[in-house]
């Protein structure tokens, strides 16, 4: 990071220090306004960024990033549309909800994925006590799934 990029585009330290959290994977498969919609957030999850503070400027993020201006202003408004984000018209995106309503719009979300995860496992002949054990091991391990990928990778 350069200081006189910040100076050029007029940021604070703090839009600074959001900035430089928020990394973009350029081998990642998934598209750069959904890497940047799960880092922003990750950051409000982290308590990183409160609710009702303003988040960077199109502009400065997509020149700290070095990204087109409107894959910034596509994940703000996917995040606006999730409820995330909201925007004061001259002055820029705001994150709308609280560290509290993100926990639980997360667990939301995971509760759901979870549910199409156990649908699936019947559907494949995994039984309740098959599905529990291996899923302990990853939950209690810490398993970051390498030893699943190893061992039944070859299968498919």
């Amino acid at each position: 990071m350069q200081v006189m990029v910040y100076q050029d585009v007029g940021i604070t330290q703090r839009e600074e220090a959001q900035m430089g959290m928020i990394t973009i994977d350029y081998k990642d498969r998934r598209p750069l306004y959904q890497q940047l919609m799960e880092k922003i957030e990750e950051l409000a999850l982290g308590g990183l960024i409160k609710a009702d503070e303003q988040l960077p400027s199109v502009r400065s993020l997509a020149v700290e990033l070095a990204i087109n201006p409107n894959t910034i202003q596509r994940a703000y408004g996917e995040l606006e549309k999730k409820g995330i984000v909201y925007s004061v018209p001259g002055r820029g995106s705001f994150l709308a909800a609280s560290q509290e309503a993100l926990l639980s719009k997360s667990r939301d979300v995971i509760l759901r994925d979870l549910l199409q995860l156990i649908e699936r496992a019947k559907s494949c002949g995994i039984g309740r006590e098959m599905f529990l054990t291996e899923a302990a091991k990853f939950y209690d391990e810490g398993n970051d799934g390498s030893d699943y990928n190893t061992k039944y990778q070859q299968a498919f």
